[in-house]
């Protein structure tokens, strides 16, 4: 069976900072392969795409649609299933 290809829109802009990354964590938790997440944001998210690199290791697909200078538009596709166990990287406590 087949997954519908869905995204998730986030504009990070309106979410308090301390709140962003758990929630994009969440959000990319609870798709299913062959869904994704798309983030709006005033910056170049690189420490969250090294905290997706570390705890998603090989569960998913980065593409930046859009490189600043004023807003960076990222697609995060979920292209595997997530490892039970991967470690976490501490920023949420989770």
């Amino acid at each position: 069976m087949k997954v519908a290809n869905t995204i998730s829109r986030i504009d990070v802009r309106t979410i308090a900072p301390a709140d962003r990354h758990a929630l994009i964590f969440k959000t990319f938790e609870s798709l299913q392969v062959g869904e994704a997440i798309e983030l709006l944001t005033e910056h170049r998210p690189s420490p969250l795409q090294a905290q997706f690199a570390a705890r998603f290791a090989g569960a998913f697909a980065w593409v930046y649609l859009q490189e600043g200078p004023l807003q960076w538009q990222v697609k995060i596709d979920k292209v595997a299933a997530i490892t039970i166990g991967a470690p976490c990287c501490g920023h949420c406590n989770g």
